[in-house]
């Protein structure tokens, strides 16, 4: 798990152990597997010294392992951060738990773990020291959001439009190509249920004619210039409902002359005021005062 110190170390630390000794003995399970001294043993094989090893009677090999390799100067904190991540599922804590036991980083330790689930290829690059730490977490950051954008795009295909997601599947289609279709029916159906809406309030309004949705179904015109249609009459409708909404504010404005002309009709004042109407406003002013 550890990478192993460069070449010119190796040959600094086995000059050291022939010519001082090995210090510390290399360190072997119950079962006899290597746990920590790979690079003392290669030192000695290196120079012809006979190792010296111990045995470890504990429970936990990988604290082991972790407590005497994680703080060697020739391993960064990023190479750290991975290792520690790599080592975590064996002993089955938490990473904030792990951070602590070892007195890690959280937030590097963190970082790690992104890139081990989300780009694996690149921790081994962060644990053989080739890439750094921030490095990969941006890359495995942006292979996380494709991953998510893609795993999105399958949901929504099986929800919406199984017999592509099949397609999409069997190999048949892309992905692009079939959430395109998706999105193009899905735009369909929206324009249909417009023109369908706005030839209901036509229905209701008794305007005669065929609906926008017969000259469609009929093959006369598209759907889209259906909706063209539909979207016209439903803004000249607005239009007519707005112009006829501000003649009625403007009457109730002035019904106080209304009233006034009534209370004096077929009198010299009223006589006055309907002869300098047009013949037209001079017809309403006659209906409203009726109403009176």
């Amino acid at each position: 798990m550890f990478p192993a110190l460069p070449e010119d170390e190796l040959h600094d630390l086995a000059q050291s152990i022939k010519a001082e000794g090995q210090h510390k003995p290399i360190i072997l399970g119950r079962d006899g597997v290597l746990l920590d001294g790979r690079n003392r043993l290669a030192a000695c094989e290196l120079v012809g010294v006979e190792p010296r090893f111990t045995r470890y009677e504990g429970n936990n090999p990988t604290a082991l392992i972790l407590a005497a390799n994680l703080c060697r100067r020739h391993v960064s904190k990023g190479q750290q951060a991975m290792i520690g991540a790599m080592a975590r599922p064996f002993s089955g804590h938490s990473l904030r738990t792990h951070a602590k036991l070892h007195a890690m980083s959280l937030s590097r330790l963190s970082a790690a773990n992104v890139v081990l689930e989300h780009a694996p290829d690149l921790a081994e690059k962060v644990r053989l020291g080739t890439l750094g730490l921030d490095a990969a977490y941006a890359e495995a950051g942006d292979r996380k959001a494709r991953t998510a954008a893609l795993i999105a795009q399958h949901n929504e295909l099986r929800q919406h439009a199984p017999d592509l997601a099949t397609q999409v599947t069997e190999g048949t289609l892309t992905l692009d190509a079939a959430t395109a279709t998706l999105h193009q029916r899905l735009e369909d159906e929206r324009l249909r249920r417009r023109v369908k809406e706005v030839d209901a309030i036509r229905q209701a309004d008794g305007e005669p004619g065929p609906s926008h949705t017969e000259l469609a179904e009929q093959g006369e015109i598209t759907w889209e210039e259906a909706h063209h249609r539909a979207e016209q009459h439903h803004a000249q409708r607005q239009a007519t409902i707005q112009g006829a909404q501000q003649s009625l504010e403007q009457i109730a404005r002035n019904w106080t002359a209304v009233q006034d002309l009534a209370v004096h009709l077929n009198m010299p004042y009223a006589d006055e005021v309907l002869d300098g109407l047009t013949l037209g406003a001079r017809a309403l002013a006659t209906r409203l005062t009726s109403q009176v």
